[in-house]
C-alpha cells in the first residue's frame, strides 16, 4: 500500500521539484545591482574575513568559536544596501501571496542567483526570491553554510540524519532506500534577523526554503559545493515515520528522489 502512495507522491515531487529548480536562473530585468566597478566595503571586509577563515576542508575538525562569532556578527550587520540590492515591495509581486490560487503562474517566477566570490575554499552569493518561490528539500555534505536574510520573510525547514545512521533498503524495484532524519528547525525568518549556521552533522544540514514574501538571503557556503570531491548537492522528498509502520518516534524519514536528475542548477551566474 505503502509504496503505491509513495509513487504517487514521488512524481508529484517531481514535477514540483523540476518546476522550482527550472527557475533558477538571472532574469536580469530583476536586478536591482548598483552597478559599478568598485566593491562594497561590506562586502570586502567579508571576503577579507572568510579568507583569512576558512581552508579548502572548510572549518577545521574543532573550530574556535572566535572566527564564527566574527563572521557571525559582520552578517548579522549587513541589510539589502551592503550589497547593491532595493527591497523588493510584496505590491510588486504580481499580487499572488504566499496562499493564492495562481500556482503555476508563482512556479513561473524565477529565483536569482548571485555569484559574488567563489574559489575552493568557500562560496559568497545571494538568492532573490519571489513570493512563494522554493528552493526544494536538499543537503550540504560536509558543509558550513552562514544565511542571512537581507529583507523580508523566508519559511525554513530543516533536518539533521539521526546518528547512527538507519537506512532501510527498499525491497521493490524501483523504490530507493529511505534514511531516518531529525526536525532541526520550522520556522520562519524575517529581517532584520540573527545569521543562521548549519554544520556538517548539526544545525539543519538538510533544508528546504518557501518565501513568505519576497526576500533576499546572503550565503556563505564553506568549502563550497564540489562533486570530484564528495560534495554534491542532492535533494530529498520527505515521508513521516508513520508511513513505515506504527508511529513511535517524533521522527521523519527521506530519501534521495532522483539525485541522477535534480542536480545543482546555478547556471548563468551574475559576478558583481
Amino acid at each position: 500500500m505503502f509504496s503505491e502512495i509513495q509513487k504517487v507522491t514521488d512524481k508529484a515531487m517531481v514535477f514540483l521539484q523540476k518546476k522550482a529548480l527550472s527557475a533558477l536562473y538571472i532574469p536580469k530585468q530583476k536586478l536591482h545591482m548598483a552597478m559599478n566597478n568598485t566593491t562594497a566595503p561590506k562586502v570586502q571586509l567579508l571576503y577579507d574575513l572568510c579568507k583569512t577563515t576558512f581552508t579548502p576542508s572548510g572549518l577545521s575538525s574543532s573550530p574556535s568559536p572566535q572566527p564564527i562569532h566574527k563572521l557571525c556578527s559582520l552578517l548579522d550587520t549587513f541589510g539589502p544596501a551592503d550589497v547593491g540590492l532595493k527591497e523588493e515591495s510584496p505590491d510588486d509581486d504580481r499580487g499572488h501571496g504566499f496562499f493564492g490560487l495562481n500556482r503555476v503562474t508563482r512556479w513561473a517566477q524565477p529565483i536569482t542567483y548571485l555569484d559574488i566570490h567563489e574559489c575552493d575554499n568557500f562560496t559568497m552569493c545571494i538568492f532573490c526570491f519571489p513570493t512563494s518561490s522554493v528552493i526544494p528539500l536538499h543537503d550540504h555534505p560536509g558543509m558550513t553554510v552562514f544565511s542571512k536574510v537581507l529583507y523580508g520573510s523566508m519559511h525554513v525547514k530543516a533536518y539533521d540524519w539521526v546518528e547512527p545512521s538507519c537506512i532501510k533498503e527498499s525491497q521493490e524495484p524501483g523504490c530507493p532506500q529511505v534514511r531516518l532524519a531529525r526536525l532541526a528547525a520550522d520556522k520562519v525568518l524575517t529581517a532584520p534577523c540573527g545569521t543562521s549556521i548549519l554544520y556538517p552533522k548539526t544545525g539543519g544540514n538538510l533544508h528546504c526554503f518557501t518565501a513568505v514574501t519576497p526576500c533576499a538571503v546572503l550565503d556563505v557556503l564553506a568549502p563550497p559545493y564540489r562533486e570530484d570531491l564528495g560534495r554534491k548537492c542532492t535533494y530529498y522528498v520527505d515521508y513521516p515515520y508513520s508511513a513505515f509502520g506504527k508511529l513511535i518516534f517524533p521522527f521523519l524519514i527521506y530519501h534521495s528522489c532522483c539525485a541522477s536528475i535534480f542536480r545543482p542548477v546555478l547556471c548563468n551566474r551574475k559576478t558583481i
